[in-house]
């Protein structure tokens, strides 16, 4: 029996469920894992594991950008590494605004563990029908949420987390790894220094316009698969929100674009059109359409290629996890479609020179 087996056998006796029956969910991309714990008496519980040790460091609050890259990853891009502090304190602050975000039991959060509460199953990634009313709902959560400014530390349930700005580092940490991992996924050549330099150049305008926009609270992993249906809670509660901890303060078109744009499934124009609309009439003379659809496109532009590189081709390359590839054509559609009608001709240029179109959906062949 491992060290963290034996460390979870000791907090779940601490909380009084070591009588609970543990079933492991399915994970995804991060180093967090699940199991759901079902008590003797019928209750159902989530116990979130998040072993620090298997974490880069975070940005401290006062951390500049060269102290950012030299503490890694995590700290460059602004995520919590996991954080159970960040988990805590952001879900507090959440249901404090009448979100549904799961209910703290007990918590060790420097051992990286906690008892959640069990939001159940029924996530956007499993409804066809009547998605108008689902998405309608996850879009009112978001413009609800972007009424006011966020606070630029988090407070809630007795714990602390800064809510760091989405800044350019950010941006770069996520967007640049696509010049190492899609190459070393499709087998093209590593790009020279000359395409490299383009490649900074074309998207520095984009990175710009993330920074420029009033901040908003951003979830930042707002998807169909991190959104929960629970039509008998009310009104804007019935969004369970989780996977919140990475939030940051940033450009409001940034959680919708993930939303609207979703990697791993299929969103019509058409609905992604209503809900744009939908968000925009919400927040009325807060912001200009036709400012906010250019930058909508550009960004979603931006968070394609962040996808396809550090996220997708990163996973199949170094651990081999094949499922990604089902998402890269649906991905690039996106990117493609954002190129063009966020008129970023200089990128489309880039991308049509270095990544010609045998390449976009490759096999991995490394």
């Amino acid at each position: 029996m491992s060290d963290r087996e034996l460390q979870r056998l000791d907090f779940l006796k601490t909380a009084g469920l070591a009588d609970a029956v543990r079933t492991p969910l399915a994970g995804d991309a991060s180093t967090r894992r699940y199991e759901r714990l079902t008590t003797p008496d019928g209750r159902s519980l989530i116990l979130m594991d998040q072993p620090p040790a298997e974490e880069s460091a975070v940005a401290p609050e006062d951390a500049d950008a060269d102290q950012r890259r030299a503490l890694g990853y995590n700290a460059e891009a602004r995520l919590a590494g996991g954080s159970v502090a960040a988990f805590v304190a952001i879900a507090g602050w959440l249901r404090e605004r009448g979100l549904s975000t799961p209910a703290i039991g007990a918590r060790d959060t420097a051992a990286g563990l906690a008892v959640l509460e069990d939001l159940g199953d029924d996530v956007f990634a499993s409804h066809d029908r009547d998605l108008q009313t689902i998405y309608g709902a996850a879009v009112d959560a978001l413009a609800g949420l972007h009424e006011t400014t966020p606070p630029r530390v988090i407070e809630a349930d007795g714990e602390r987390w800064p809510l760091h700005r989405y800044d350019a580092l950010a941006y770069r940490a996520g967007l640049d790894p696509f010049l190492e991992w899609w190459p070393a996924f499709a087998g093209l050549p590593t790009p020279s220094d000359e395409a490299r330099a383009e490649w900074s150049a074309l998207w520095a305008p984009v990175i710009a316009l993330g920074e420029a926009a009033a901040p908003v609270f951003v979830h930042r992993d707002y998807h169909a698969e991190n959104l929960l249906w629970l039509p008998d809670r009310p009104g804007l509660a019935r969004v369970g929100m989780i996977d919140f901890q990475d939030a940051v303060s940033g450009h409001p078109a940034w959680d919708l674009l993930h939303l609207l744009q979703d990697a791993r499934r299929d969103v019509a124009p058409e609905l992604e059109t209503a809900m744009l609309d939908r968000y925009l009439a919400a927040r009325g003379p807060a912001l200009d359409r036709e400012s906010f659809l250019h930058d909508y496109r550009a960004l979603a532009a931006l968070n394609a290629a962040r996808i396809l590189g550090r996220v997708f081709a990163r996973q199949e390359v170094l651990f081999r996890r094949d499922r990604y590839t089902a998402f890269m054509p649906r991905t690039w559609r996106h990117l493609e479609r954002d190129l063009e009608a966020g008129g970023l001709d200089g990128l489309k240029q880039w991308f049509d020179r270095h990544v010609p179109t045998e390449a976009r959906v490759a096999e991995n062949r490394s």
